[in-house]
């Protein structure tokens, strides 16, 4: 494994030396200190006009590149690079955008975009709130607060979108499909959680710890706690295809 003398003083250096970059910044758990010894870095990579991925390969690093857009517009592109065995995401942010979405966000204004391993998909201010929590490592980036328009326009959004996932609910449970039901439910917690965190003016970046943070632990006990072995029965009947090593590099917000 490797230090945070490899990644800060090493690969940071090369990131931000590559064509259109702007800033380099620390995101995830390592940003906020809530890491694990085995969590792996998060780097957020600020360019603006265009960028391309191929660079990243050029490093010298394995892994798997992907240019701006691959991963969705949210999200975008990067590269999975393991650096001496450790995963270290590199996370393309395209600054002029989130600029635009910080202007939007003002005034009160996010679309949600669907983005896969997410219940409810992520608002167009996750990339605000990135910047928000991250920890600048080279350049600069904007000061960013949360909007008071926000907090309003956020907060009645997510609650209405929640009470609709739990109006279905209701239907599916009526006709007895209790994995739609149960899919509902969740969602419906999932929504309720980010209108609570935007009513408090807390930024979510993703929906991991986000039942918890919003105080709706309870939700677990009502859909049930499937755990680990459900997940492999699921994957079983299923049969998804493989990942490849994805899951040595899932976001950890």
């Amino acid at each position: 494994m490797i230090d945070s003398v490899t990644v800060l003083e090493e690969l940071v250096p090369k990131l931000v030396r590559l064509p259109g970059v702007v800033a380099v910044a620390l995101g995830g758990s390592r940003a906020t200190g809530t890491h694990r010894p085995d969590s792996d870095w998060d780097l957020g990579l600020y360019y603006r006009k265009s960028f391309d991925a191929g660079v990243l390969a050029e490093l010298g690093y394995p892994g798997h590149t992907a240019q701006p857009g691959e991963w969705g517009r949210l999200v975008n592109g990067g590269a999975w690079l393991s650096v001496d065995g450790t995963p270290v995401d590199v996370l393309l942010r395209d600054l002029d955008q989130i600029e635009r979405w910080w202007a939007d966000a003002r005034e009160g204004r996010f679309e949600i975009d669907n983005v896969e391993g997410h219940l409810v998909g992520l608002p167009t201010y996750v990339p605000v709130g990135e910047i928000a929590l991250a920890r600048v490592l080279e350049g600069d980036l904007p000061r960013v607060t949360y909007p008071e328009a926000l907090r309003e326009a956020a907060s009645q959004r997510w609650r209405w979108n929640a009470a609709f996932s739990l109006l279905f609910a209701g239907h599916h449970a009526e006709q007895g499909d209790r994995t739609s039901c149960a899919g509902l439910l969740a969602r419906a917690t999932l929504q309720t959680a980010h209108g609570i965190l935007a009513e408090r003016g807390e930024w979510a970046l993703g929906e991991k710890r986000l039942v918890a943070r919003a105080g709706l632990a309870a939700a677990h006990d009502i859909i049930g706690d499937p755990g680990p072995e459900a997940v492999e029965r699921m994957r079983e009947l299923l049969n998804p295809p493989k990942l490849g090593e994805l899951s040595a590099h899932l976001p950890e917000e």
